[in-house]
């Protein structure tokens, strides 16, 4: 990620952002040790004011200042910080009807541990709840850190979330998992700030922090030509949701229902009015290209599937060649992209990554979908598949965790110590 900068009106604002600026450029760097005359030209800061935030950062436990590693040089030393990555740890956790996942990381960003729950069929909210507190205590364990070393909590869920409160508006796949204070409930427990979000707004900053729309180098919003500072990504499953970034910030809509793709009606008469929704609130087009629908016109073209709308078979036997195989997974390519060329259409982001349990399949489904998407869309668009997989949430969990500690630090100047 660049190291920031910007213009500040203040002596107290200003040394707040020098903080920030070095604490980034030290963190994100290839070494977590770096000369103070380095962190200067990568910061643009003067050499007496990178000192003064690497003090303030010593004096809160994130930095400690160290001899040159090698043979001295004549003239005066070098002086040295090294990022105290291990002075606290951060947690991302992933919520979801089927499974918790919850990953510790240290202060670099470094995971130390990730613990995967399963969840019972049709739990409930506070069901769910209790999961979430037990896989946390257990993910602890196994990076072998006490609970009270954590800085920050970022959570991901699936649904509607009001995020300046902390609460989840609408959450149709997890039975009485809105209005549960689940947030106040981990920060009264874990004694440090605790957040909510869409889990695939986190997923997309995975995306653009390790994953398939990483920057390939400091600075850089280009990844081989394609910006990577508009993006949309796409979780596709039995539900599909949409994560979308644009000029490097992530775009939610006025009341955090944006890019809710799963509700697009492709196919319903414009002329007649819409009937409730149904009991299990999937939308229109998730009943089309869902792993259910999937599953069901696999079913009904004799194509190989498995069990439980287990559609990997169906991808195994298109890629053989199976004719079977090879039309469903044409059809369904064709939907895909004709309901993902309205979010192009309208954004045009540039790329487009496509995560959750379908893009498994990979370029088996995913090359189809590009040719289909050329006879809907106006330019071109860059597509691939995650390469985080099921981690992108907790992942994204984890940078805006990271996010959150770091303000802790550059608003407060206390740490752990």
């Amino acid at each position: 990620m660049p190291v920031r900068k910007a213009a500040a009106t203040g002596p107290h604002v200003l040394r707040r952002m020098n903080v920030a600026a070095v604490l980034a450029a030290l963190r994100e760097g290839d070494t977590p040790t770096a000369r103070v005359t380095d962190l200067a030209s990568l910061t643009g800061l003067s050499r007496p004011a990178v000192t003064r935030a690497l003090t303030e950062l010593r004096d809160c436990g994130l930095v400690e200042f160290t001899a040159a590693a090698g043979p001295q040089q004549l003239g005066r030393p070098a002086q040295y910080a090294r990022f105290r990555a291990e002075s606290g740890h951060v947690a991302g956790v992933d919520i979801g009807p089927h499974k918790v996942l919850v990953m510790i990381a240290d202060l670099a960003g470094q995971v130390l541990a990730t613990h995967r729950a399963a969840v019972d069929k049709g739990a409930a909210g506070p069901q769910i709840f209790a999961t979430v507190r037990a896989a946390l205590t257990a993910a602890a364990a196994e990076a072998g850190v006490p609970l009270s070393s954590l800085w920050a909590v970022s959570t991901g869920t699936p649904g509607i979330v009001d995020r300046e409160r902390g609460e989840v508006l609408l959450a149709p796949s997890i039975p009485d998992w809105a209005g549960l204070p689940a947030v106040s409930l981990l920060r009264d427990w874990l004694h440090c700030p605790v957040s909510i979000d869409n889990d695939v707004n986190l997923a997309v900053l995975a995306e653009r922090w390790r994953g398939a729309a990483a920057p390939t180098g400091a600075g850089s919003v280009t990844d081989g030509g394609v910006r990577t500072d508009c993006l949309v990504f796409v979780q596709w499953g039995r539900r599909v949701g949409t994560g979308i970034v644009i000029n490097g910030r992530p775009y939610r809509g006025n009341s955090a229902a944006a890019g809710e793709l799963g509700f697009i009606d492709l196919v319903g008469d414009p002329d007649t009015c819409p009937g409730p929704r149904p009991a299990d609130g999937m939308g229109p087009f998730e009943r089309l290209v869902g792993a259910e629908a999937i599953h069901r016109l696999a079913l009904e073209a004799g194509a190989p599937v498995g069990d439980a709308h287990d559609i990997a078979p169906l991808f195994a036997a298109a890629e053989a060649g199976d004719r079977a195989a090879v039309e469903v997974v044409e059809r369904v390519a064709a939907r895909f992209a004709r309901g993902l060329a309205v979010l192009l259409l309208v954004l045009d982001p540039g790329r487009v990554v496509i995560g959750g349990g379908v893009s498994r399949a990979g370029d088996t489904l995913l090359g189809p979908v590009r040719r289909h998407l050329r006879s809907h869309t106006l330019v071109p668009v860059e597509l691939n598949a995650s390469v985080l997989g099921e981690r992108a949430v907790a992942m994204g969990a984890v940078r805006h965790a990271l996010d959150v500690a770091e303000e802790r630090v550059t608003t407060t100047h206390q740490g752990v110590t």
